[in-house]
């Protein structure tokens, strides 16, 4: 004991409490220096100073207690069954629920209630809410949340965050009348107070005036079925529910109040950004007639108000060398604690490209190379043919791989850190193997609009704009260039402000006639992502799941009609509902494994 620093004890401290709280002695607590997270019973918090800050070790506690209550008092198979297929409507709903179980933790203990209380100063601080000059800038599921909060357990709304809650406060209550108070007395049901919420929502005109679980017959059957012994499972059994896609929103959802400037922007992507790429997950699925892959369709159904202000940039002139060199450096003290990780993952994955590179031998030959299990024959009878094998090459198609990389805002923290972490360690692999790679990422120039939000605005805002931001591609690392000389461009992802929105439809077109125009026999593409496409501004003036159904017809053509092949990785968010070869990792200890068998899988396709 006496060789335990106060940063072990209070590790140790921290795990009793949360083991407590959550009522669940398996719960382990570690420190990361990434964005918090919380994978079933595994939590991550921000490390403190070896000195123990006051405010650092409140913020660890915050985190701790918010995962350990969503453990105990969060059931997230209810949760999902009962969540709204709309965007705006399904941010809400989670941020709600959020309030729900840390509300219940609030109230019963006083010591968990200045805990949480610093978690939601923090992460309101870099949350959107807060820039926010009139009432079309502030983030819907922000207000909501806090307000409840407010309702809920007494404590004010944050300072900095009153002047955007003001701004749409009256128009909020106007439409939900009492129903705050109602889900003040719904706390610890959670399937009456998701009922009371999906009713507050339907007056807020975000959602269907039908009840969402009963978009289908099966849902409607469980609403009258199944509902006990899901209630059973809540009172009982919730604390033992571990969260698995949603586990991982949970990253951002509970993990967006980190302390580091770096991350604290994690509750900016939750509330204003980062729950819609959530929300759409469950969006309509749009239907198309199938075409020939020659024949590009060039809208699916959709439109840019205008291309004038989108853009395509080479990492480097989004910021000067010098910036370039410590991103970089940064991002290599992040593969420095995985150096074991990587290294088996690239001689794994190189060893599973070079064997279907590689060679089989035609034995019994008249000269070549002598077979060692023709030995004895070759002592006995030096002059006896036959004795000899040749190396034969066989056929492996001139390959190509495009890394696309999903560069939104709620891919901040943990998320692009293994986005650009996985890029790195394919980049080099491919490379080792003679496949060419390139690395593209995609994000928008703005928040909210931009320059296209400004014109259509002007224009005096026709309805049914289409897409209303300015695109922003990113090229990290050309097909033809070495990784040597683009390494240092993968930095960049960790720059504060880069990663903003995402239209996930316009840059897959984009990455894919990349590859179209490239002369290899084999060409792949694979997304780096972590849901849905996102952006406020399109989404607020269009009808629902626009962007979300452009993305489902762009994938479906390619996947269908293209000679490009298609697949996915999701990073913390299940992407299969997308795309049919896909898989979901929650850390950079799983990337070996899942890049191995995706690609080689890919490589192994005629």
């Amino acid at each position: 004991m006496t060789d335990q620093t106060p940063l072990d004890r209070f590790k140790q401290a921290l795990t009793g409490a949360a083991r407590a709280l959550a009522h669940e002695p398996e719960v382990e607590v570690a420190w990361s220096a990434d964005a918090p997270a919380q994978n079933g019973k595994n939590f991550r918090v921000p490390l403190p100073g070896r000195n123990l800050p006051r405010e650092q070790a409140t913020e660890a506690r915050g985190f701790a207690d918010s995962f350990a209550l969503r453990l105990r008092h969060h059931n997230e198979k209810l949760h999902a069954k009962g969540a709204p297929p709309e965007p705006i409507a399904r941010a809400c709903y989670d941020a709600i629920e959020q309030v729900r179980y840390e509300a219940i933790g609030s109230n019963r203990y006083a010591g968990i209630r200045d805990n949480l209380n610093s978690a939601v100063e923090l992460r309101t601080a870099s949350d959107a809410i807060v820039r926010a000059d009139e009432a079309s800038q502030v983030p819907l599921a922000t207000a909501l949340s806090l307000m409840l909060r407010e309702a809920v357990t007494g404590e004010a709304v944050p300072d900095r965050a009153r002047a955007g809650v003001d701004l749409v406060r009256d128009d909020i209550l106007a439409k939900i009348g009492t129903d705050m108070d109602g889900l003040a007395d719904a706390l610890d049901d959670q399937r009456a107070f998701q009922d009371l919420t999906l009713d507050m929502l339907r007056h807020l005109e975000l959602t269907l005036p039908d009840n969402p679980e009963a978009t289908d017959a099966e849902d409607g059957e469980e609403d009258e079925g199944e509902n006990p012994e899901d209630q059973d499972s809540d009172e009982e059994d919730e604390g033992a529910a571990e969260p698995q896609a949603a586990d991982a929103r949970s990253e951002v959802t509970d993990g967006e109040a980190d302390g580091d400037a770096d991350q604290e922007v994690d509750g900016e992507q939750q509330m204003a950004d980062g729950d819609p790429s959530d929300e759409g997950e469950e969006g309509m699925q749009p239907v198309r007639p199938n075409r020939p892959w020659t024949d590009l369709p060039e809208t699916f159904e959709y439109k840019a108000y205008t291309a004038k202000f989108d853009e395509v940039v080479e990492a480097p002139e989004l910021c000067d060398n010098e910036e370039l060199d410590r991103l970089r450096a940064y991002l290599d003290s992040q593969l420095a604690g995985l150096q074991g990780v990587v290294t088996r993952l690239a001689n794994r994955l190189q060893r599973r490209l070079m064997a279907q590179q590689n060679r089989s031998w035609d034995f019994d030959q008249e000269e070549g190379l002598l077979d060692a299990a023709r030995l004895t024959r070759v002592v006995v009878s030096p002059g006896h043919a036959l004795s000899y094998k040749i190396e034969r090459d066989t056929e492996f198609k001139d390959t190509v791989v495009t890394l696309l990389i999903d560069n939104s805002g709620s891919m901040r923290g943990r998320p692009i850190s293994i986005a650009a972490i996985s890029a790195d360690i394919l980049a080099r692999t491919l490379e080792r193997c003679g496949v060419k790679t390139e690395i593209l990422g995609f994000t928008t120039r703005a928040w909210k609009g931009g320059q296209s939000r400004e014109m259509w605005l002007a224009d005096g805002r026709p309805a049914n704009p289409g897409r209303l931001n300015d695109l922003r591609h990113i090229l990290y690392k050309q097909a033809d260039e070495p990784w040597r000389r683009a390494r240092r461009n993968l930095g960049l992802m960790m720059r504060e402000g880069l990663l903003k929105e995402n239209i996930d439809g316009e840059a897959l077109l984009w990455a894919h006639d990349r590859l179209l125009r490239r002369p290899e026999d084999r060409r792949i593409l694979m997304v780096i992502s972590d849901g849905a496409p996102v952006d406020d501004s399109t989404l607020s003036v269009n009808q629902a799941g626009y962007l979300e159904g452009h993305l489902r017809k762009v994938i479906d053509w390619i996947e269908k009609q293209s000679p490009v092949q298609l697949a996915a990785i999701g990073i913390g968010h299940d992407v299969t509902r997308y795309y049919k070869r896909s898989v979901t990792i929650m850390d950079v200890e799983q990337l070996g494994g899942t890049i191995i068998e995706q690609l080689a899988d890919l490589f192994e396709v005629d």
